[in-house]
């Protein structure tokens, strides 16, 4: 029985389930891929003159912990923008640094890098590298417009906004392209405790993944894939 916080996703012929925590789990793989921790955001902020908590760094990491155990998974993918900006790695305080090094001695953990973070001084014992191709799927931090091979991305914090009983929602989802004759594509939740987010829909969003025949946002509840049509082409 899948867990209600796991939510079946078929994609490029792999079963892979959506986590309520905004990870995505690769049973096969045993991977489980984040996008866009932004660690270490309010600290930056604080040096800017915005106070915000400091404890978004230890919050993610406790997540990625949590959905490691919830999955079983023995590897960790992140998809860039790991911290939020190049020196974040050496601001962490030194019970979130032990924190990571733990995860990363654990686990074969690897960091894609983003535009935040395109020189990452540290990578805590993980491996370090611009994109990769697992099993023909390229993760990579921004969507490659145009591309015919299947694609994981980050970087775009898709938020799907909907009215339930009079209540307006924002919650991060993930947005899933489709195009006879190509892989298939998708752009995964921001998973940082300090990420915002852009709407699903927008002209950004779509146009990244482009062209396709159909554009869907996709997020779990209560076991299951709720899926939100964004775009169709013309027939």
């Amino acid at each position: 029985m899948v867990p209600v916080s796991f939510a079946p996703l078929k994609f490029a012929g792999e079963e892979l389930v959506l986590m309520k925590s905004n990870a995505l789990y690769w049973p096969r793989e045993r991977a489980l891929l984040v996008a866009d921790l932004h660690l270490e955001k309010g600290s930056w902020y604080a040096q800017h003159g915005q106070m915000l908590p400091p404890y978004d760094s230890r919050e993610t990491m406790e997540r990625i912990a949590d959905s490691v155990k919830e999955t079983g998974a023995r590897r960790v993918i992140t998809l860039g923008d790991n911290f939020h900006d190049d020196a974040g790695t050496h601001r962490l305080d030194p019970y979130a640094a032990g924190m990571l090094e733990s995860l990363t001695r654990a686990l074969d953990w690897v960091w894609i890098t983003g535009n935040h973070d395109e020189q990452m001084h540290r990578a805590f014992g993980a491996t370090l590298v611009d994109e990769l191709e697992l099993n023909g799927i390229i993760l990579r931090h921004e969507a490659k417009r145009g591309e015919t091979r299947a694609e994981f991305s980050g970087h775009y914090h898709p938020k799907m906004r909907v009215t339930v009983r009079n209540r307006h929602i924002a919650r991060p989802c993930g947005v899933v392209s489709r195009n006879e004759g190509h892989g298939d594509r998708m752009i995964l939740p921001a998973f940082g405790a300090y990420t915002g987010g852009m709407d699903a829909g927008s002209p950004e969003i779509l146009d990244a993944l482009g062209p396709a025949s159909e554009i869907d946002a996709v997020l779990p509840a209560k076991g299951k894939l709720v899926t939100f049509p964004l775009y169709r082409a013309a027939a």
